[in-house]
């Protein structure tokens, strides 16, 4: 029976500041949301005063998850302890699987002008946390884009796929079988209606970026997140022209052990990592 999911918790977001001083808006990963297993973390970030970006986020390490960027405009150059190197442009997603240990810094490649886009955090599960360091990077020409049928505009809902199989068949471009992600950056021109499956027992989420937008006859405005209760199917109505986020994936159901940059599954894990880092022992 197909059951759609309703609307469980609002998160208004907290400003705040991460790297060296770059400006953002904390939705996950804050006293209001700590976590949605398997997601610990997922930041908004945008301004056109280089003032609120221009510091990037210096050399870092990481260890034991996942970090995805993805941009909706301006670029982000990003290198790492391993010799990895590239940019992240408007549209395209970088899918990092940090694993034993990685060293990087992700640094705005303009000095001017809008830049934004967001940051998740996916957790890994106990067995790959300590495998090597990897990534998954796609432009915006390789997302794939499906166009549904409108209800009441002119034109129709468009769907770029990064992670996930939506009910028509197609396939994001990031692969991802520990968690079965879904990640989709949804747009719904005027009124209209979106309907798709969600696996039971998923964790989800809604972020709108534009506009706003009606689930379970609630509405959700800009800039906030919606978690969603669990069921097989959502439907979403845009009340004007609107853009969202939809995420969604498999909970992993462990134990989670925090330690700034470090996610493990105890204490003595995140010891160790301190350790590892401090003695040069990360990749």
């Amino acid at each position: 029976m197909n059951k759609f999911r309703q609307i469980k918790q609002v998160i208004n977001g907290i400003p705040s500041s991460d790297g060296d001083g770059v400006q953002l808006t904390r939705l996950i990963g804050s006293a209001y949301l700590e976590m949605l297993d398997p997601f610990l973390l997922f930041d908004a970030f945008g301004s056109d005063k280089p003032q609120d970006y221009i510091g990037g986020f210096p050399a870092h390490p990481h260890r034991g998850f996942e970090t995805v960027s993805y941009m909706l405009a301006g670029k982000m150059r990003h290198k790492d302890s391993v010799g990895n190197e590239g940019i992240i442009e408007a549209g395209g997603v970088q899918w990092m699987t940090a694993g034993k240990g990685i060293i990087h810094s992700e640094m705005p490649e303009q000095e001017n002008g809008l830049l934004s886009g967001f940051q998740l955090w996916v957790n890994l599960p106990a067995s790959e946390k300590m495998v090597e360091p990897k990534y998954q990077e796609k432009s915006a020409e390789d997302i794939p884009i499906e166009y549904r049928d409108n209800v009441n505009s002119s034109s129709g809902v468009q769907l770029k796929i990064i992670a996930g199989k939506t009910i028509n068949g197609t396939i994001g471009v990031v692969e991802n079988a520990l968690i079965d992600p879904i990640y989709w950056d949804i747009s719904m021109p005027g009124k209209n209606e979106f309907v798709d499956i969600i696996p039971e027992g998923y964790n989800a989420f809604v972020h709108v970026i534009e506009g706003e937008i009606e689930i379970s006859e609630a509405n959700i405005s800009k800039g906030k997140l919606a978690v969603l209760d669990d069921g097989n199917q959502v439907k979403i109505k845009s009340i004007s022209d609107s853009r969202l986020l939809l995420i969604a994936g498999k909970p992993l159901n462990e134990p989670v052990a925090r330690g700034g940059p470090f996610v493990m599954n105890t204490r003595e894990e995140i010891n160790q990592a301190f350790s590892d880092y401090r003695s040069g022992r990360f990749a």
